[in-house]
């Protein structure tokens, strides 16, 4: 098995970004490139674990398509690195400037572009939220359901793949996104897919750029797909004796094969963070929180059937939720995990994992991984969107203590090992970025690799996008 790539053997071998393109770009952008130390700190650091890689060597921020495409023009000119930036809420070291270059904060490409809302799809910029599109289609009836949790951009979603908490039943970003404006290595403009539900015309370009990290173009406007609101939601959390009760319930309720919305859990450890942090009162035990959507009578039978599975396994404490208000505070437990942990032990950081198993080898897979975090005395969270296999630890630890790193990714890499052979992967939605390069290679194989190297050759045959990302090698 591969080690991942750490913080204290990163490989940092930064290219030259040349006074001379450094010139043009403020000769093009005036004042929206910028050299001030503090905002290329800021463009240069995310909420991984990795905090001593130097800055980007300046930041211009976007305001159009064309504005990307000449910067990475010039780039491409000088054969210098050019990272995408939206809100910095990358986990794996997506945005660091590893190799140098420019960064390109796409922030200020904020704008719902269309809204078609009787065929379902919006079209919108990449520096969109996810809360500002919701905010701006809900006089439509109309909702994007993804919600990895963090208030990211658009851009930044479609780069990792994300998904969240709605993906059991809506699925990723790789279903949601029908087509893409992309700007490529050479500083052209292209498009990939259109607006009809399918199409069988050509390889799929628009699936390839999905979940690329920036590493093959940068998107410039999304085509999504939307959903109507829900005629009835209901929430509930209920509160279990084990881990292993909640995980069963939660198979069982694939299995049965019950449309929940949402189902997540949260261990009793983060249960007890999360209540410091946010003043709740929740149980103190393994927690699942799940929402069901559809009619009024349908959710009833939803949650009722639920219900009756999680009594099986010692589920209580059941509490209901029908109103936003109250959906809100029950969710606010699962939303505030990360903050809660982070603030339990000040100074630290979290290496976040970030595993994806069959739902049916779930068990298997999580309670092995917390009696190996239980015996290293490392603090964690632990947080799962279970309903489609998917969770996370969070290792919590001092990052200038090389012990506890060691200690952590041992754990990491212990329980990719495990995913990978219960034929998992090392990520589920959190992409590879600069900390699962060594993981790749063993769930893809060389056959894989070697077809990723040679896509990516063709379309960046410089390497300035994102580079020393993905790859545990040069391209």
């Amino acid at each position: 098995m591969n080690a991942p790539t750490a913080a204290h053997h990163l490989q940092i071998a930064p290219r030259m970004s040349p006074p001379e393109l450094i010139a043009a770009l403020q000769a093009r952008f005036g004042t929206q490139c910028s050299l001030a130390q503090a905002v290329r700190d800021q463009h240069g650091r995310d909420e991984s674990v990795f905090v001593s890689v130097p800055p980007p060597a300046a930041v211009v921020f976007a305001e159009s398509t064309q504005d990307v495409a000449d910067a990475v023009a010039l780039a491409s000119q000088y054969d210098t690195p050019v990272i995408a930036f939206g809100v910095g809420s990358s986990l794996e070291g997506h945005l660091l400037a590893v190799q140098g270059g420019i960064s390109i904060d796409v922030s200020r490409m904020n704008k719902v572009l269309a809204v078609n809302a009787e065929d379902l799809t919006v079209t919108v910029q990449p520096g969109v939220t996810r809360k500002q599109l919701n905010e701006e289609i809900k006089s439509t009836g109309l909702f994007f359901p993804i919600d990895p949790g963090a208030d990211a951009s658009i851009g930044g979603m479609c780069a990792t793949r994300a998904s969240g908490t709605n993906a059991v039943r809506y699925g990723t970003m790789r279903e949601n996104v029908l087509a893409l404006e992309v700007v490529t290595a050479q500083g052209g403009t292209t498009r990939t897919g259109t607006r009809a539900k399918k199409s069988s015309a050509g390889y799929d370009l628009t699936r390839l750029m999905v979940g690329s990290e920036g590493t093959l173009g940068i998107m410039t406007e999304i085509t999504l797909r939307i959903y109507p609101l829900p005629e009835a939601i209901s929430a509930a959390v209920c509160s279990f004796p084990s881990i292993a009760d909640a995980v069963h319930t939660v198979i069982e309720t694939i299995q049965l094969g019950v449309p929940i919305a949402r189902v997540e859990l949260i261990d009793a450890n983060t249960v007890r963070m999360v209540n410091q942090y946010a003043k709740l009162g929740l149980r103190e035990e393994a927690l699942l929180l799940m929402e069901f959507h559809g009619s009024p009578a349908s959710v009833k039978e939803q949650a009722e059937t639920v219900q009756e599975l999680a009594s099986s396994h010692g589920g209580q404490s059941f509490e209901w939720a029908t109103t936003p208000e109250e959906r809100t505070r029950l969710w606010t437990a699962r939303h505030n995990a990360y903050f809660a942990a982070i603030q339990s032990k000040p100074g630290c950081r979290a290496i976040s994992t970030d595993t994806c198993v069959p739902i049916s080898r779930l068990a298997d897979a999580l309670l092995d991984s917390i009696e190996e975090a239980d015996a290293s005395g490392i603090p964690y969270f632990l947080v799962g969107h279970v309903g489609d296999g998917n969770f996370h630890f969070g290792y919590l630890i001092d990052p200038d203590n090389a012990q506890e790193f060691e200690t952590a990714e041992t754990l990491n890499r212990k329980l990719v090992q495990r995913a990978l052979s219960l034929g998992g992967t090392c990520t589920g939605e959190h992409g590879v970025g600069l900390h699962k390069m060594g993981f790749l290679r063993d769930e893809a194989g060389e056959g894989a690799i070697d077809m990723m190297r040679a896509i990516k050759r063709a379309l960046d045959p410089k390497n300035i996008m994102n580079p020393g990302k993905i790859f545990p090698f040069e391209v």
